[in-house]
């Protein structure tokens, strides 16, 4: 049996709340602030609270979560679509709420599940609604500075095991 890595597999920002989402390699982590290049790093995300939350800096959602849901609707439901910004493949975001963990060389804090939304609904596909509930992904807060690229491992810390 083939044991998969926990990993990024795409980096996902988008500069305006009306911008599409854009794929990078890499992007910079700053703690209190999110992802640079990204639209809640700047404040202006459609749902920025002022001032900027802790749950308000990244975003992530599972890459099966994305195909599951693709097929079982039939929609052409990418990654983009979700509008999150880091997608992983091999680890359960809902088991990383309340804990800390690595995305590369940025220590991370799952904050509360991220959730579908009229929204995002309204910008994708009715159908997210209901298809991503508990599957959504998860919205986190930022501890360390640093790079995440795609490829980086996601780890749990020694606290988290």
């Amino acid at each position: 049996m083939r044991r998969v890595m926990s990993r990024v597999v795409q980096i996902l920002i988008a500069e305006s709340p009306s911008s599409p989402m854009v794929s990078r390699q890499e992007v910079h982590a700053v703690p209190g602030k999110g992802l640079e290049g990204d639209r809640y790093f700047s404040g202006v995300g459609t749902f920025s609270p002022q001032p900027q939350e802790r749950d308000f800096e990244i975003t992530l959602i599972e890459h099966e979560s994305i195909q599951a849901f693709a097929k079982e609707s039939g929609l052409p439901f990418q990654a983009l679509h979700a509008r999150r910004n880091i997608v992983t493949e091999g680890v359960v975001l809902n088991d990383l709420v309340g804990k800390d963990f690595w995305l590369g060389e940025v220590r991370i804090r799952g904050i509360r599940l991220c959730e579908p939304c009229n929204h995002l609904a309204k910008i994708s596909f009715a159908e997210t609604l209901k298809g991503l509930v508990g599957k959504g992904g998860l919205r986190a807060q930022v501890l360390s500075e640093g790079k995440i690229r795609v490829g980086d491992f996601v780890q749990c810390t020694r606290e988290t095991l």
